[in-house]
């Protein structure tokens, strides 16, 4: 069976739009990641992604 790694890094720390800085993942995906289907967490790593992107973008 397929299996999604969780994209923690054990450096939970949320900014003022809860997302952890460590994973780039919402809170309410930290929360519901172990409910979600295989596709669902897949879309949660592809948002991720685009959050990293989008905030260490506005750091520079």
């Amino acid at each position: 069976m397929e299996e999604v790694v969780s994209p923690c890094i054990r450096n939970c720390c949320l900014n003022d739009d809860e997302i952890c800085l460590g994973c780039y993942r919402h809170i309410d995906e930290i929360v519901s990641w172990r409910a979600l289907s295989i596709e669902e967490q897949k879309q949660v790593l592809d948002n991720c992604a685009i959050r990293k992107d989008k905030l260490e973008t506005q750091a520079e």
